[in-house]
């Protein structure tokens, strides 16, 4: 599923017009976005919560040459999934 088919399931769902469906993901990715951008957590009850994790500063190796490489400090984005959420993709494997 991609970004155009996300927005056309949130309108049939919510029975609101295609456009509006799009505006709505738009708005909703905007607002989980910033919200990471100043290091607050977005929890969606029954979800999960997106996190913005710090990665230190660290040394890697460069597979083909084997040589030391310095990886930079960076941010990274966790999703961590809800109990229930788990619980159901779980059971899908049953």
């Amino acid at each position: 599923m991609n970004k155009n088919d996300l927005s056309q399931a949130i309108a049939l769902g919510a029975d609101i017009p295609l456009g509006k469906g799009e505006q709505i993901l738009e708005a909703l990715m905007a607002i989980i976005q910033r919200q990471l951008v100043s290091n607050d957590s977005v929890q969606l009850a029954g979800f999960g919560t997106f996190i913005a994790k710090e990665r230190s500063a660290r040394v890697g190796r460069n597979p083909k040459t084997g040589q030391a490489i310095e990886i930079a400090a960076s941010k990274t984005i966790r999703f961590i999934p809800s109990k229930v959420f788990k619980d159901q993709i779980n059971a899908s494997i049953s």
